[in-house]
């Protein structure tokens, strides 16, 4: 993973800026294409192409990357 030099508040702006970018969707077309992502990763786990990840051990993984 790089690291990133910005403050974390200029790296929100820009996160912002980025999104800004993009024609906003309807709540209706945001909440199918999420749908259809939740359908996508259930299908996944179902047909064993992905495994899931114990809750403690995603937050040991998160905290070891960026801390508490």
């Amino acid at each position: 993973m790089r690291q990133v030099s910005l403050p974390k508040e200029q790296r929100l702006a820009l996160a912002r800026a980025l999104l800004d970018l993009e024609p906003a969707g309807s709540v209706a077309e945001v909440e199918q294409s999420w749908d259809e992502e939740i359908r996508a990763r259930i299908t996944a786990v179902d047909e064993g192409r992905v495994t899931g990840i114990a809750y403690d051990d995603l937050r040991r993984e998160m905290n070891s990357r960026y801390g508490s």
